[in-house]
């Protein structure tokens, strides 16, 4: 049985891309999921190595979820195999995943003790139960209804619902939607914890900042198919050149100067991706544009999904 707590000897860094020695833990080859005239999974090929954190990217209708519940065996597919171990799926494959899902409802009128002790006996393997407790920080709300704990609270208690069998294979859909960034911050320290103790995690997430801290390789999915596929490095480096020039203010099309460069507006601030950053500065400064707090950044996971996809991860 593996420990979620922190320990040196748990530490298990993964190889390059969440490749491993032993081969994938899990494969999807050719995995295809129709509903009537709608194709929302078309074809995707994964093969995830163990010990690894393995996220899949994608805007809202991308098939992520659909994806991750045909390969957990909740949906069937319409075409194409999942691979467990090397092998189909067979009885004892629930008996050792852990699914955290996007929504779940909690019994009512049960503290979270009560609603883990449950969730542990319907498993033949079990974490110990002060385990379980400690690695998800669950000591303060014990003793309390499901129905008075916060959103931060509930999805720890969930990741913990989803570790009470000592899974090997981990999925955890959106598990951090909707928190406030304090508390998403915490789920990733618990998350990362759990990968350094040796677990192989399935991730999907809207955010690229998650999928950047936590992941050794990214999917990123549109309309069904997966467009990129590699570590977060990789893909950054196989798909983007240059920088990007960052100015706290927006530049309204009218006063953006005709300068090396593609601009995007981004909230409250400007950027300028460029393959040329020294000339793109001289247009600005020749343009009399404000410089004021302008910084200057190597290219990242979100412009990449921006280039691929012309959309931004939104909740």
């Amino acid at each position: 049985m593996t420990s979620f707590l922190p320990a040196k000897d748990h530490h298990l860094p993964p190889g390059p891309g969440g490749t491993s020695p032993e081969g994938p833990i899990l494969e999807a080859n050719g995995l295809v999921k129709n509903f009537r005239e709608i194709r929302a999974v078309d074809g995707i090929d994964l093969a995830i190595g163990p010990g690894t954190c393995f996220g899949l990217l994608g805007p809202n209708g991308a098939g992520k979820t659909t994806a991750i519940e045909v390969i957990e065996g909740i949906l069937a597919p319409t075409a194409g195999k999942v691979l467990y171990k090397g092998a189909p799926r067979g009885p004892g494959f629930r008996q050792e995943i852990g699914i955290q899902f996007q929504r779940t409802e909690l019994p009512q009128f049960l503290s979270v003790r009560e609603t883990l002790a449950m969730f542990r006996n319907l498993y033949d393997r079990r974490t110990p139960l002060p385990e379980l407790i400690a690695a998800c920080r669950l000591e303060e709300i014990l003793d309390r209804d499901n129905r008075m704990i916060s959103g931060g609270q509930r999805q720890r208690l969930f990741l913990a619902m989803a570790l009470a069998n000592d899974p090997e294979l981990i999925f955890l859909d959106e598990p951090t939607t909707g928190l406030d960034p304090q508390t998403r911050r915490y789920l990733w320290e618990i998350i990362d914890r759990i990968k350094k103790a040796g677990k192989t995690i399935v991730l999907t997430t809207h955010y690229i900042e998650e999928a950047q801290l936590l992941c050794d390789q990214v999917a990123i999915m549109d309309r069904g198919r997966i467009i990129a596929l590699g570590t977060p490095a990789e893909l950054v480096e196989r798909y983007l050149t240059g920088a990007a020039i960052v100015l706290p203010v927006p530049v309204p099309p009218d006063r953006q100067p005709a300068i090396p460069g593609r601009w995007r507006q981004r909230q409250n601030r400007t950027e300028i991706h460029t393959d040329d950053v020294a000339a793109s500065l001289r247009g600005l400064l020749a343009a009399e544009v404000d410089l004021s707090g302008l910084t200057v950044r190597a290219p990242n996971l979100e412009d990449l999904f921006l280039q691929l996809t012309g959309r931004e991860l939104r909740p």
